[in-house]
């Protein structure tokens, strides 16, 4: 059971270092300055000579603790790592420019003091003579890439147009971004140039066919519980009667009413608007001018339509009916 765990293990580490080694094969040297006088500068307004690595992939890959080196004796493959490392210059972590994006770059300045920032490597490039550079893995012993660049002239820089490399004015130096960049380049040759496989645009296609997608169920997801939700409601409604309910809303609402005019009026009114008020004295007032009351002044007038003990002829007669 313990061997068959550590085959396991084995295979699983494998596996990742594939996968980990296939990232960094796509990150390579893609444009070198050694002699800078007028080019880029540093933080400190210093100019100093550069090397600018690419991401070729379309996914994110970090390079810290990736090796750039100068020194041939590193390609004797009986070096011993602990030797390798002391004749080559560390990619630092800690700054979020190391992890490449995809088709993205990033510049080292060289010949520069480590404390200066995680971009400065004490790599030690010459100026005027020609030089041989080279990329490694983590592990210091797998070479990514290398380059052999040489004299270059105030400004100049050597940068590759795909497998091919040339020497590039000091006009024509683009640290940071795509070499050899053409203005009068169309969209669909940039494309071709950019993504020649077609891959990106593929994923790119794709990406929005499944975000679609995804929105769609949502939608719908949705809209079916709102339906579902929208249909036991109605069940609800046609089984129990809802008017008491609606006679408990009405009162609520006459009481919120009240409550606001007299939180505004004072308890004098005791919820009733003035408006109320108007309306019935004006209603009193009308009654009063259409002839309510008798004209007669001092004159009570008692109109009975049913008769009664009052307007009996029996009581009105008693001196007969003793």
């Amino acid at each position: 059971m313990n061997k068959f765990g550590l085959l396991c293990g084995a295979l699983l580490l494998s596996g990742a270092s594939s996968v980990f080694g296939q990232g960094a094969r796509n990150i390579v040297i893609n444009e070198v300055l050694t002699n800078n006088t007028a080019s880029i500068q540093d933080e400190f307004g210093e100019h100093e000579a550069w090397i600018e690595l690419e991401n070729t992939s379309f996914t994110t890959y970090n390079i810290r603790g990736m090796y750039l080196t100068t020194d041939r004796s590193v390609l004797d493959s009986k070096m011993s790592v602990p030797d390798r490392i002391k004749r080559m210059s560390v990619i630092p972590s800690g700054d979020a420019r190391t992890n490449l994006g995809g088709r993205q770059h990033v510049v080292f300045f060289t010949d520069s003091n480590p404390a200066k920032g995680k971009l400065h490597l004490s790599l030690k490039v010459p100026m005027s003579e020609p030089v041989w550079i080279a990329l490694y893995n983590g592990n210091a012993v797998e070479l990514i890439d290398s380059v052999t660049v040489p004299a270059l002239a105030a400004d100049q820089s050597y940068a590759r147009q795909g497998k091919k490399w040339s020497v590039k004015s000091a006009q024509n130096v683009t640290p940071g971004t795509e070499n050899f960049i053409k203005t009068d380049e169309t969209k669909d040759a940039k494309l071709k140039r950019e993504d020649p496989y077609g891959i990106g645009i593929t994923l790119l296609a794709m990406g929005i066919v499944f975000t679609c997608l995804a929105v769609l169920f949502i939608f719908f997801s949705l809209f079916g519980l709102l339906m579902r939700h929208m249909e036991t409601a109605r069940k609800v409604a046609n089984t129990q009667p809802i008017k008491p309910i609606t006679k408990t809303v009405e009162k609520t609402a006459e009481t919120v009413h009240k409550t606001g005019v007299i939180l505004q009026e004072g308890l004098k009114t005791k919820g009733i608007d003035r408006e109320v008020y108007i309306a019935v004295i004006g209603m009193a007032l009308k009654q009063y001018e259409d002839d309510v009351h008798d004209v007669e002044s001092g004159v009570i007038t008692i109109k009975e339509k049913t008769s009664s003990p009052w307007n009996d002829e029996f009581h009105q007669m008693t001196q007969f009916h003793v």
